[in-house]
């Protein structure tokens, strides 16, 4: 015979009022506090451009505090054109259960969205394209990532889901450099960035640790500490093939160098390629008590 607490999870399962999986509800000892129970969706976000999103959050009306996550990059127009939502769903799930709105948008010229507004001077392979090795601009797609943040965390906060201060900003490869960019303008709103394997230009036709070109990377890197001032975690692996230690340790040495603010933790090999970190369920309990004690010091 099932208990009161099986029965109701059961039950709202069933009527599919939850949009994350149904969690196990073990007997909690007397004044232990509950899981919050969290729901997930697919948004259309009315943006300047606009965009998917994959939204995790806490059951309830909010405003809650938000964490926004930006997706790495694919350099074939090909694969960004049947690129998958991404929803870095383990991860999203853990913040949600935090108590945190999580929203990871789609960007511009991925999943078959249109992205060439020539009225806004906007165009895809303003996202993604950082030119030839030989004279990359590595700034200007970070700095266009820096630019949809802005726009999400004014639509989230203007519909009053998401609270107005405290944003928690995620980025993971490509995203993760386009979040580094994003402190570079030192949002008010936010309150930390944490980056997982940032970086561009790596792995150049597709051999491992084959960057485009890590002086002018670091360079860039650099160029972004000189006015970042948001407190940031910068996590690596050590089987990364993108963005290997050395290459990670020189990008944090010149950011710090020019006075930006970023602990760099680096984790022994994961998986295939530690590259794909964030995406692994099983990285969770590895990362998490880390990002857990990064966000206490910065409360």
């Amino acid at each position: 015979m099932l208990g009161v607490r099986e029965w109701l999870a059961a039950t709202i399962a069933a009527l599919g009022l939850l949009g994350a999986e149904p969690q196990p509800c073990p007997a909690l000892a007397a004044g232990e506090p509950r899981e919050p129970q969290v729901q997930e969706e697919l948004w259309s976000l009315p943006l300047p451009i606009p965009m998917r999103g994959y939204v995790a959050r806490p059951t309830g009306d909010g405003p809650f505090p938000m964490v926004l996550m930006n997706h790495g990059i694919s350099n074939s127009v090909s694969d960004r054109i049947f690129f998958p939502q991404v929803e870095f769903r383990a991860a999203a799930l853990w913040f949600a259960r935090q108590g945190y709105l999580v929203v990871v948008p789609l960007r511009p010229g991925y999943g078959q969205m249109a992205a060439d507004i020539p009225e806004l001077g906007f165009y895809s392979i303003n996202f993604t394209d950082v030119g030839s090795c030989e004279k990359p601009d590595f700034r200007s797609p970070g700095l266009a990532i820096a630019t949809i943040d802005q726009w999400v965390i004014d639509h989230m906060v203007q519909e009053r889901l998401a609270q107005p201060t405290g944003v928690i900003v995620v980025g993971q490869s490509g995203g993760g450099w386009g979040s580094i960019a994003f402190s570079s303008r030192n949002p008010p709103a936010v309150r930390a960035i944490i980056t997982f394997e940032a970086g561009r230009g790596g792995r150049v036709d597709g051999k491992p640790n084959n960057n485009c070109a890590p002086d002018k990377l670091v360079e860039a890197t650099r160029e972004f500490g000189k006015t970042s001032r948001v407190p940031m975690l910068w996590i690596y692996v050590e089987n990364d093939t993108f963005f290997g230690p050395e290459l990670s340790r020189r990008m944090h040495e010149a950011f710090v160098g020019a006075g930006g603010q970023a602990e760099y933790r680096l984790f022994p090999p994961f998986g295939s390629d530690g590259h794909f970190f964030i995406d692994s369920r099983d990285a969770i309990p590895i990362w998490s008590p880390v990002v857990t004690a990064f966000l206490e010091r910065h409360r």
